[in-house]
């Protein structure tokens, strides 16, 4: 008992180690009970690896916007303004038009379409007679947001498992989306989160010798989307939806009104004959007719007869599979409410690496931990020529980078090469702290009894306590904003100086009073 007692620190630390390679090694840890991706399938650990040691596509962009604040409304509501402001302003349409009231009469206003300067939308503004305090470029905080959770939902409902989405601001406050999708081509990611993705249901009908065009269902008129599926024979492939019962009124009414759902169904030639054709419904992608097709005549018998709306299921036909995939991805996920600037001209940037060149990072990374380790455990045995000393150094030190990389496996934390760097910082500054602490301990001869050892210990560790303590500080604001790569690198230079004071430099102390003292 007495000696748990005199090494509890010891015994403690040995724990958090094993559980560290529990964490590490068990099958029972692994994310989603297997390989995910950016985690090697054939790995023997649970790591798993981000963007730079697996291979995918990373995009940084901005919103396109501008945005004016403090904006007057009077006694408009937000559907007006947005009207009177979009016919203010060339090739802007309702859609990029985006109202946020702060107060009963006033808020912010902001075009997304591309092209639009400050000076236009105050122009605008003053036009349409609102009043205003200032133009910006740039979208709102609400925006990004929204941004962030739909592309989010694409690369989910996409099946790009491991991709993530977040906001990151640089240090001169430009604020930018950051999009990074272990494994994928650059090509297809782009072409998924470059799209607005409001897709909509528009009926094309003649009348009074003219074709009208209205729109009838959107998005939020679906009660359920399924899967893109191919379509059997003489079937394109399509979209299976249920419209909302609260809806399915209105439009069954409306189909037979326009003459989709005329006696014997209609057939639409909207593509070769669009001033010939009957009555079509269409499928709108961003603006974009991107088919066009008739109604059944059992499909037309049960709208007229009105027994469809007791069952409001029917399909979305396009062309292919892949218009279907992106039909279905955009329905669940929404329309963005700003497009990424990634274009030739924009100011966003796309990259791409390749597996294996992750794997080569993957195989660097793991040179460089153990070049690193092999100088620190050469200068420690060249510094101190005794074993007993050295090596426990040796053994805590590289005993931080073991828990730190089950704290990574347990939480499931993607590794890149600023999270190795901030485990090669670790080694350094344990090793100093330990060094510290030895010297502390030796520098004034013999230890000859423990009273003298811990009072030389405390003396180093209230040293090394200030150091970690400048250090946290230091790191706090790299950790808390969202700069990319430096983020990762300061929570694990963070986490790893509270391990070493919390934990290892206690224990290697208890080692030492061990070795040292009779």
């Amino acid at each position: 008992m007495g000696t748990f007692r005199d090494n509890w620190r010891i015994f403690l630390l040995v724990f958090v180690l094993l559980a560290s390679l529990f964490a590490l090694f068990s099958p029972t840890m692994a994310q989603d009970g297997g390989a995910t991706a950016g985690q090697a399938s054939d790995s023997p650990t649970n790591l798993e690896y981000g963007l730079q040691l697996s291979g995918g596509t990373r995009i940084r962009a901005p919103l396109i916007g501008v945005t004016a604040t403090e904006v007057e409304f009077g006694s408009d509501e937000a559907p007006a303004i947005e009207r009177n402001v979009a016919n203010e302003l060339d090739n802007v349409t309702v859609a990029d038009v985006i109202v946020r009231p702060e107060t009963q009469t006033s808020g912010t206003v902001e075009v997304t379409a591309d092209g639009v300067s400050p000076d236009q939308l105050g122009s605008a503004l003053d036009a349409a007679g609102y009043a205003y305090e200032e133009t910006r470029d740039g979208v709102t905080e609400e925006t990004r947001s929204q941004t962030v959770d739909i592309l989010s939902n694409k690369i989910n409902e996409a099946g790009l498992s491991g991709g993530t989405v977040q906001q990151i601001q640089t240090p001169t406050g430009e604020n930018y989306i950051l999009i990074e999708v272990p494994d994928e081509n650059r090509q297809d990611v782009v072409d998924l989160v470059n799209q607005r993705g409001n897709v909509r249901v528009d009926v094309y009908y003649p009348t009074n010798g003219e074709y009208q065009q209205e729109t009838v269902l959107e998005r939020d008129d679906f009660q359920s989307i399924g899967n893109a599926r191919q379509g059997g024979e003489g079937q394109l492939p399509h979209v299976p939806v249920v419209v909302r019962e609260s809806e399915a009124p209105g439009f069954q009414e409306r189909m037979v009104e326009t003459g989709v759902a005329s006696q014997g169904g209609s057939t639409c030639r909207y593509g070769t004959a669009p001033n010939g054709t009957e009555a079509c419904m269409l499928l709108v992608v961003d603006g974009e007719v991107v088919n066009a097709f008739g109604m059944s005549p059992g499909l037309a018998a049960d709208m007229r007869s009105g027994d469809w709306a007791q069952d409001p299921r029917f399909i979305l036909q396009t062309q292919n599979f892949s218009g279907a995939r992106e039909v279905a991805i955009n329905l669940r996920a929404g329309a963005l409410p700003a497009s990424l600037d990634i274009g030739p001209n924009g100011e966003g940037t796309s990259s791409f690496i390749s597996p294996s060149q992750g794997e080569q990072f993957r195989i660097n990374s793991l040179l460089t931990g153990l070049i690193a380790v092999l100088a620190v455990a050469g200068v420690v045995f060249l510094r101190y020529g005794e074993v007993e000393v050295a090596l426990p150094m040796i053994v805590t030190a590289l005993s931080e980078v073991v828990i730190l990389l089950g704290f990574a496996a347990g939480i499931g934390y993607p590794l890149d090469l600023s999270v190795i760097a901030g485990f090669i910082a670790v080694i350094g500054t344990g090793v100093d702290d330990l060094i510290i602490i030895a010297d502390e301990v030796m520098s004034q001869g013999d230890v000859n009894s423990r009273r003298v050892f811990q009072s030389r210990f405390r003396k180093a560790f209230w040293v090394i306590g200030a150091a970690a303590a400048t250090t946290i500080i230091a790191m706090s604001p790299l950790a808390v904003l969202s700069l990319g790569d430096l983020q990762g690198f300061a929570i694990f230079t963070i986490l790893g100086v509270l391990v070493g004071v919390l934990l290892t430099r206690p224990a290697y102390g208890d080692i030492l009073r061990a070795l040292l003292t009779r």
